[in-house]
């Protein structure tokens, strides 16, 4: 494993002081692994940057990489959503990323992110 990828849920519970995601996040940045966030599923998480410090730094240390839903991106989304008949594209950008980087998935929704692709490695927070 390269490292990890947050859905929302992972981010909300890192800024609701969840010692297990806390423990966690500490542990994969304890070894150096890089931490993937991608744009679409920050969007659904940052409500209040000033108010969301732990997201906020997190963001912003140099192991984390913020990944924008460019053009290639949005079509890697698109057809996901077309394969799979869903619709969250939130969801389908974490496990666009999460595949790309060869990385497990912090999420509080496992069972969406399965029916997206069963393959991708979970880790349920």
């Amino acid at each position: 494993m390269n490292g990890i990828t947050l859905d929302a849920g992972a981010m909300i519970a890192l800024d609701r002081n969840d010692r297990r995601v806390i423990t966690l996040i500490e542990r994969c940045t304890d070894r150096g692994m890089r931490i993937t966030i991608p744009a679409a599923a920050l969007a659904q998480a940052m409500r209040n940057p000033a108010k969301q410090a732990r997201l906020t730094r997190l963001i912003r240390q140099p192991e984390t990489q913020l990944v924008s839903l460019d053009g290639p991106d949005a079509t890697a989304v698109g057809l996901l959503l077309a394969k799979t008949g869903t619709a969250d594209v939130a969801d389908a950008h974490v496990v666009v990323c999460a595949l790309r980087a060869d990385q497990a998935v912090f999420t509080s929704d496992p069972d969406d992110l399965r029916r997206l692709a069963p393959e991708v490695s979970i880790v349920e927070v």
